[in-house]
């Protein structure tokens, strides 16, 4: 197997965009100082209701970390229940886990909780985990029949397909289905802008790619080929994402 050399390596994704709602500016800059570290793009901060809603508007991020005491008379919970009429994914960033306050939490729809104090691997961990289910719950769905079963798969959770004459293999992290149909027929039913073919054999899931070079791609703990033709294709997918 090539070696895949650190100057082939990338990661696919263009860095997650975070806009940080905190009152307490030694607290933003530990986590505008964690953020980047892990790869992530910090877009600004605020500390008060009306100006975070502006920014917010303004920049658009991927994701809000949103504590829930702010200056001014509205309060993280107010500025969440404005963020859910946006749909804009958000975290709660917070120490405060009083009764009164977790009653009022209830009626907003976070992705999640990260408690303070935390520490550095628990923010990456925890936001990669809520941008990870959020971003399964906003894929399609693909239909397969395998061994005589109709299955319904997350297209988010497929990692790569597999030509088997005029079958097709349909692989996921934990699951292989053998469906009746070619590798053309299938890869057609995908989300075009997720789903890539990297040689006349192979189909991947663009986002789940973790390293290339010029003959291979891995894609989870698989090693798919890639032919000359198609390197360039997939390289203008993932600059794409």
């Amino acid at each position: 197997m090539p070696s895949l050399h650190p100057i082939d390596r990338f990661i696919p994704m263009k860095a997650l965009k975070v806009f940080i709602v905190e009152d307490e500016p030694l607290i933003v800059a530990t986590v505008e100082t964690a953020l980047k570290k892990q790869g992530f793009k910090v877009l600004g901060d605020s500390d008060e209701y009306a100006e975070a809603l502006i920014k917010i508007d303004t920049h658009r991020p991927d994701l809000v970390l949103l504590d829930i005491q702010l200056q001014g008379e509205k309060d993280g919970v107010d500025l969440a229940l404005e963020l859910d009429k946006r749909k804009q994914p958000y975290l709660f960033l917070t120490s405060q886990t009083d009764p009164q306050t977790i009653a009022r939490v209830k009626e907003t729809k976070p992705l999640g909780f990260i408690v303070k104090p935390f520490t550095e691997a628990g923010l990456r961990s925890n936001i990669e985990l809520a941008w990870h289910n959020f971003s399964l719950t906003e894929e399609d769905f693909l239909l397969l029949k395998s061994e005589g079963r109709l299955h319904k798969v997350n297209q988010a959770s497929i990692t790569h397909l597999k030509a088997f004459d005029n079958y097709c293999f349909v692989y996921t992290a934990g699951q292989e289905y053998l469906v009746p149909h070619t590798l053309k027929h299938v890869f057609e039913k995908l989300n075009p802008k997720f789903f890539v073919k990297t040689h006349r054999s192979f189909v991947v899931n663009i986002r789940l790619i973790s390293e290339m070079n010029s003959k291979q791609l891995t894609v989870g703990l698989n090693t798919i080929p890639l032919s000359k033709g198609q390197k360039e294709i997939v390289k203008k997918k993932l600059e794409a994402l």
